[in-house]
């Protein structure tokens, strides 16, 4: 029997479907027990298939429900997203970028200053109907969804710009349901919440373009080397290629596939209308040149300034905001170093036989203008500047004649230069091993004399000479309290040394070495400031004294080699040489600048007969004469008014005001009232007057020079009046003596190797690759 069921009937009840059978079959008279049919195999198979669907249905609503709760519970408020981790950045003190500090090197950019061609070609590519949707695109998720059953995976993307800026702020990129869920709910949230130019904006600094970049303004310095506002169409079509995969699509490595993104984007611009098919053609034949070689590779390299950038990261900034704040907190940090200064000095010390440092300070605030650790950072971490304790010898000794004339002494006395041998066996000698009997302070310092240096220490006292270094900046705790502390036995750093010699420079004020200038949150706001701090240190009497005797030991004394005399600078300094030419040094100054050199190696081999004069001053000199024309220094040091010095020319062998007749000479200044007022007697002047001058040159003895002076004094225009020996007010206890037989770097208190692995402990401290 055929049943015809007309179309109308699908749409009736089980019960009256049931009934219209029973009618046809039976009739209504009787009723027979039906069995099994075709049709009652139809029913059943019917009646499971809705009742199938009604289930499931249910359950999946039910299902759905449970599922969209737990999800929701889960998800984080809208309003709260994840911080973007910016890159810090340092500047020099003209605003060059001289290092990133980034866990992603990202720039934040407001949208009103990214190119509009980057704009386009993101939009064209990823989403081209943003600010249509309300967050999702139902179709592209079907789309995605039918795709990844097909292919049974989950690489289809279908996610509008909305939902990937949802994941970047807001989740993981696992490819899960839930995540795929909570993408989509949290971009209809954003889009209730955000404008669509806040959301893109997001996006746009937020993606990964590959090569260590994130966001687009990093992306235009990494791949052409300009800023985001600049890029053209062809580079912005070449960059919006590389979001789906930028390790794969990168032009950098695999050029031919970034070209073919590069055409697929520009073919969505055509397609939406945004540019014509000749503007395509034009932007993909143009000739893009990218900055960034094959090889390049995104780790922990500062290129420029490495040394100096490496010590203010771990000496101010991390320890005092944390490798959170620095890495991912995008500050700005001004410092005071100027990068083109800074790479003169690399270069130069580059150049150098042996290791060693080069510390540059403007003398009249502290700020460090250049500072090398080393001749190549990446061989080693070592930052001699700052790390390396080293002997200055007799660099020091500007410092021992400062508290001499600090506590009444003139650079015109007179101190013997003759033997010494200490009762416990100390003899220190000259490096040339000659005496030269009566000397003046003057030439004393000049010519570097030993046996001068360590009598001047005598009849000063130690603790005041102790005393006086730590007052002109010197802060090593490796200050020793004898009389080897007059022949520089002390161990401190580079960046110290320059402290100190800027107390000459500036007349006489201390200054604090410092390299961050100011630090700038995210927010623009200003969180640290530094700037020159200045204390007294010496009289500027007699700091002016002091560089006018050092302005001789440049002219006619040790530190020849270091004259800038015929580029019209006046130029101070002072030579250091250790025992067995272990460490040499030039310190010393223009106006305006303060510069130490340092050479010496890391074992503590010696260098082979080399002096301060010798190997550190010509370095000094090659530095300082492109220093003082990058910085526009002055050529003459000024002299504030009311600070009473006045300029006399001396006999260098008597210290009296020199005649024509004396074969020797010295230009100095010295305190008002302290000059002698008569001629040398020895070269043509008045013996009667000389012995009556109530300012003439003292001979400064020790109590045991009593029992040699007869064998090194000055023969005497007067031979038959003796000369009394010039006894200091309030003269110093014995000073203490050195232990004879110690080697200098025994205990070396900065090996290399020790500075190299605490080093590389930090970057494990930090957490830094």
């Amino acid at each position: 029997m055929l049943y015809n069921i007309e179309e109308k009937d699908l749409f009736e009840s089980p019960e009256d479907l049931l009934k219209m059978y029973e009618d046809d079959c039976m009739g209504k008279k009787a009723r027979k027990k039906p069995g099994f049919t075709t049709f009652s195999v139809l029913r059943g198979f019917f009646l499971l298939i809705i009742f199938l669907v009604v289930g499931v249905a249910a359950f999946a609503s039910v299902l759905g429900v449970i599922l969209l709760q737990d999800i929701t519970q889960d998800l984080p408020p809208v309003e709260t997203m994840r911080t973007p981790s910016l890159t810090s950045v340092v500047y020099d003190r003209h605003d060059n970028v001289i290092a990133r500090l980034f866990e992603e090197n990202r720039t934040w950019t407001p949208i009103a200053l990214i190119s509009p061609w980057a704009l386009k070609a993101v939009l064209a590519a990823e989403d081209s109907e943003f600010y249509e949707h309300q967050g999702i695109r139902l179709k592209a998720i079907a789309r995605a969804a039918i795709n990844d059953i097909m292919k049974r995976s989950s690489a289809q993307g279908g996610s509008t710009i909305t939902q990937q800026v949802a994941r970047m702020m807001y989740l993981n990129s696992e490819r899960t349901f839930k995540r795929k869920a909570s993408e989509a709910i949290l971009a209809i949230k954003m889009e209730k919440i955000y404008t669509k130019d806040q959301i893109l904006e997001l996006y746009m600094n937020m993606a990964y373009f590959g090569q260590g970049a994130y966001g687009i303004t990093a992306a235009s310095q990494n791949y052409f080397g300009k800023n985001a506002t600049n890029l053209t169409l062809s580079e912005a079509s070449m960059l919006a290629g590389l979001l789906p995969a930028p390790n794969a699509y990168t032009p950098i490595r695999h050029p031919e596939k970034g070209k073919t993104r590069q055409n697929y984007v520009l073919g969505r611009m055509v397609d939406t209308g945004i540019i014509t098919p000749q503007e395509k053609s034009q932007a993909l034949a143009a000739n893009l040149t990218y900055i960034r070689s094959a090889d390049t590779k995104v780790q922990f390299v500062m290129e420029d300034a490495p040394h100096f950038v490496s010590h203010v990261l771990f000496k101010e900034l991390l320890p005092k905001y944390g490798r959170d704040r620095i890495y991912r907190g995008g500050l700005t940090v001004r410092t005071t170093i100027d990068l083109e200064l800074q790479k003169h000095a690399e270069s130069v010390v580059s150049k150098m036989k042996f290791e060693g440092a080069l510390a540059c300070l403007d003398p009249n605030t502290g700020e460090i203008l250049a500072l090398v650790g080393g001749r190549n950072f990446d061989d080693s971490k070592f930052n001699r500047a700052t790390q390396a304790y080293r002997q200055p010898g007799s660099a020091f000794k500007p410092i021992v004649y400062a508290a001499a004339i600090e506590n009444g002494f003139r650079p015109v006395d007179r101190i013997l230069d003759a033997p010494l041998k200490f009762p416990n066996g100390w003899s220190p000698k000259n490096s040339d091993g000659k005496n030269r009997g009566e000397v003046t302070l003057i030439d004393a310092l000049a010519q570097s004399i030993n046996t001068s240096a360590v009598r001047l220490a005598q009849v000063t006292g130690v603790e005041v000479i102790r005393n006086q270094a730590r007052r002109m900046g010197i802060t090593t705790p490796y200050l020793p309290q004898d009389l080897s502390v007059a022949l520089g036995s002390s161990s401190l750093t580079p960046l110290e040394m320059a402290a100190a010699f800027s107390v000459f420079a500036n007349n006489g004020h201390r200054i604090e070495p410092y390299g961050v200038r100011e630090i700038i949150d995210s927010n623009g706001d200003s969180v640290e400031q530094n700037g020159p701090v200045i204390t007294d240190a010496l009289s500027p009497e007699t700091a002016v004294t002091v560089r006018s005797m050092l302005m001789q030991a440049v002219s006619w004394g040790t530190g020849t080699r270091a004259n800038l005399a015929k580029e019209g600078y006046e130029t101070f300094g002072k030579t250091g040489t250790t025992n067995d030419w272990t460490d040499v040094w030039f310190v010393g100054g223009t106006p305006n600048l303060v510069t130490v050199v340092y050479v010496g190696n890391d074992n503590h081999k010696t260098l082979g007969r080399a002096f301060g004069g010798t190997v550190a001053a010509p370095v000094w000199k090659e530095f300082m004469e492109g220093a003082v024309k990058l910085m526009d220094t002055p050529k003459k040091f000024q002299i504030p008014s009311g600070v009473g010095v006045q300029s006399i020319t001396v006999c260098r062998a008597t210290g009296y005001l020199a005649n024509k007749a004396c074969p020797s000479k010295a230009n100095i200044l010295i305190a008002v009232g302290q000059a002698p007022e008569t001629h040398c007697p020895w070269h043509g002047g008045d013996a009667f007057e000389a012995q009556n001058d109530p300012n003439a040159p003292q001979l400064l003895l020790t109590p045991e020079d009593e029992n040699i002076r007869d064998n090194w004094d000055m023969d005497r225009p007067w031979d038959d009046i003796p000369i009394e020996p010039f006894e200091p007010t309030g003269a110093p206890d014995p000073a203490p003596l050195p232990e004879p037989d110690i080697l200098p770097y025994q205990l070396d208190p900065a090996p290399a190797e020790e500075i190299e692995r605490r080093y590389q402990d930090l970057l494990k401290q930090y957490n830094i690759q």
